[in-house]
């Protein structure tokens, strides 16, 4: 296969009428200087893999800038696993995949890895980069990471919707979501979403996501053409709760008419978890990407439940 884009990649680039060839250069089989360094700074990283069952999983580990690094170009080892009672738990073993996003809130820089996991121990693990590559600021909204006390509480299975559930899906303006590809220059793919409070729409068990404008590799509807099973990760970012879904997703190619929402895709729930207090980490807000808020033609909130920076 010529180019880093699997099948499925290839397929949603020909159904959103795009060519994304001239990007390419930009994915690599090694990490340049600039990410490996850039790495090492974080006190958090977005992982994710996929479950005995191939269900794709989404996790947040967290560490004293420095707990994950680069010893060479091909390689990241991260000094953390998933906190016990995380549905993550046991899952990041020798030989499976992963997808990892490196995400600085402070400064809206954000690159992306995946590959497979070369070692594991009770201490961490050693990940084998094959694909590295940088995405742009776009729908990112600053913050600023402080310290803070964790809850011992394991995450619970519940049902959804519950009023829990809802209220911190409706005040996120933040998502990350895992998918998975087999076959070849396939593999996880861990990523991030971005809008106003309220972009993400819920209506039962089925929520409603908008593909704003972004760098045209369809990463995750890629995925999605292959295998529809995906994983959502929603972080309360003043509480440090965090809410896990599995679920199984479908895009609707249907041009919208707007440049900048382009088309919407679907996540049916098959199962959810929530989790109090569940990272040492919390996050003050800082102020929005200017393109997020050119989205408000999507988010019907308008500048409803937008949060001041000032209060």
């Amino acid at each position: 296969m010529a180019g880093p884009f699997h099948a499925g990649e290839l397929a949603a680039q020909a159904a959103a009428g795009v060519d994304a060839s001239g990007g390419a250069a930009g994915i690599r089989s090694f990490m340049p200087d600039q990410h490996r360094e850039f790495f090492a700074l974080l006190p958090y990283f977005f992982m994710a893999t996929v479950d005995e069952e191939g269900w794709p999983v989404a996790t947040v580990l967290t560490g004293e800038p420095g707990f994950v690094q680069s010893p060479d170009p091909t390689s990241l080892t991260v000094a953390a696993l998933p906190r016990e009672g995380e549905p993550g738990v046991g899952l990041f073993r020798a030989g499976r995949p992963f997808g990892a996003l490196g995400l600085d809130f402070a400064t809206r820089r954000r690159n992306r890895a995946n590959g497979v996991i070369a070692a594991a121990d009770g201490q961490g693990l050693v990940l084998k980069v094959l694909q590295s590559f940088g995405n742009c600021p776009q729908y990112i909204q600053t913050r600023a990471v402080r310290p803070a006390a964790a809850s011992s509480q394991p995450a619970r299975p519940i049902a959804f919707p519950s009023s829990k559930a809802l209220a911190q899906i409706a005040r996120s303006d933040t998502l990350f979501v895992a998918s998975a590809a087999g076959g070849e220059n396939g593999g996880v793919d861990m990523s991030h979403r971005g809008g106003l409070p309220g972009f993400v729409k819920v209506e039962g068990d089925v929520l409603t996501i908008p593909d704003f404008r972004g760098n045209r590799f369809f990463n995750t509807l890629g995925n999605l053409q292959t295998d529809p099973r995906a994983a959502l990760l929603f972080v309360d970012f003043e509480t440090g709760d965090l809410l896990h879904l599995q679920g199984r997703g479908a895009v609707d190619w249907t041009p919208t008419g707007d440049p900048l929402i382009q088309r919407r895709w679907t996540f049916t729930v098959d199962r959810a978890w929530r989790r109090p207090a569940a990272l040492p980490l919390r996050w003050a807000f800082g102020d929005y990407s200017p393109v997020t808020l050119m989205t408000k033609a999507w988010n019907s909130a308008g500048d409803e439940g937008v949060p001041d920076p000032q209060a």
